[in-house]
């Protein structure tokens, strides 16, 4: 089979989105997120672990971000510098073959570029390192939601990557590693064609990106992610912003969020058809909190069940205990 061409050794193509300095600039630091100060008394032994934590001193509450949302805003625009091409570097044209990217596969053993290497070229080497024995396309996917997640990217970028799901998605889906989908499902929220798409990709960002936090987080709890917490009654515990609690045998709130991202996406051929794989992945993966909510539910519904049984007993005390 003769190689593919190279789709990253294309003239350096114009940028598009917000003006930017166009100066070549040295790689900064990541910038870090300001930590949040805690109050000595807000762990002091023997409080209540769901009391009501907000701050009613003089100086108002305490806040998780200072200053924002300008701080906030100012650190996610650092994180948006554009990533400049080296000499010769560049993207492919828009009408490159999809095909033979497809077919040739990222080796493992690529010589490693000697010098200073430009910001494109060492993101570039490590998505090759990260994607080896996946097909070059994978690569370029990967390049092109690098450069569409900064404040100017190349002009040619948001229908390169368009192209690649309207004619490769299925491919692409089955090749994928999970992390490059939900980047690829994400980056429909900036650059899809429609609306839809657009509705589609912001949706599954706001899905999957506190599924992140939140089960990191829950790694510190010691228990594992497959598995639901027991069962307890939590009284009248209160929610942020005084959201009422979340009822495990009444309420809907799982399947409602669910639902409605599946229905929006069902009959949307590109991001949507993306998104549906990742839902149905989702629904079949045991280490998310929609599959411990149902363990949790199953759970109740037995409890219930064996309440029941046990009152209709003859000689059996009525339950007094109050329901949820």
């Amino acid at each position: 089979m003769t190689s593919p061409p190279d789709p990253f050794s294309a003239p350096k193509p114009d940028l598009a989105g917000a003006p930017e300095a166009d100066a070549p600039q040295p790689e900064a630091p990541p910038a870090e997120a300001p930590l949040l100060e805690t109050s000595p008394s807000a762990t002091s032994p023997g409080d209540d672990p769901f009391g009501d934590t907000m701050d009613d001193d003089d100086d108002g509450p305490t806040v998780t971000y200072a200053d924002a949302p300008d701080s906030l805003i100012a650190l996610w625009m650092a994180r948006r510098k554009r990533m400049a091409f080296g000499p010769g570097e560049g993207l492919p044209p828009l009408d490159v073959p999809l095909q033979p990217l497809l077919d040739a596969r990222i080796r493992a053993d690529e010589p490693v570029p000697e010098g200073s290497q430009s910001l494109h070229g060492q993101k570039l080497q490590a998505i090759r390192a990260e994607l080896v024995g996946k097909p070059e396309l994978a690569a370029l996917n990967a390049i092109l939601i690098a450069h569409l997640r900064k404040r100017r990217f190349p002009r040619e970028a948001p229908q390169l990557f368009r192209r690649i799901w309207t004619e490769a998605g299925p491919a692409l889906m089955q090749e994928l590693p999970a992390r490059w989908l939900i980047s690829s499902i994400i980056t429909f929220g900036d650059h899809g064609e429609t609306e839809a798409q657009r509705r589609i990709g912001l949706s599954m960002n706001v899905l999957f990106s506190l599924m992140k936090l939140y089960e990191f987080e829950r790694f510190h709890s010691g228990t594992r992610p497959e598995t639901a917490f027991p069962s307890r009654r939590i009284g009248r515990k209160k929610l942020p912003l005084g959201m009422p609690q979340f009822s495990l045998l009444g309420g809907g709130l799982d399947v409602n969020l669910l639902a409605q991202l599946w229905h929006e996406a069902k009959d949307e051929p590109v991001a949507g058809a993306l998104a549906c794989h990742l839902l149905q992945r989702l629904n079949e993966d045991p280490r998310n909190l929609f599959r411990r909510i149902g363990l949790m539910r199953a759970a109740k519904h037995m409890d219930r069940m064996d309440s029941a049984s046990d009152a209709s007993e003859p000689g059996a005390e009525p339950d007094e205990t109050p329901q949820d």
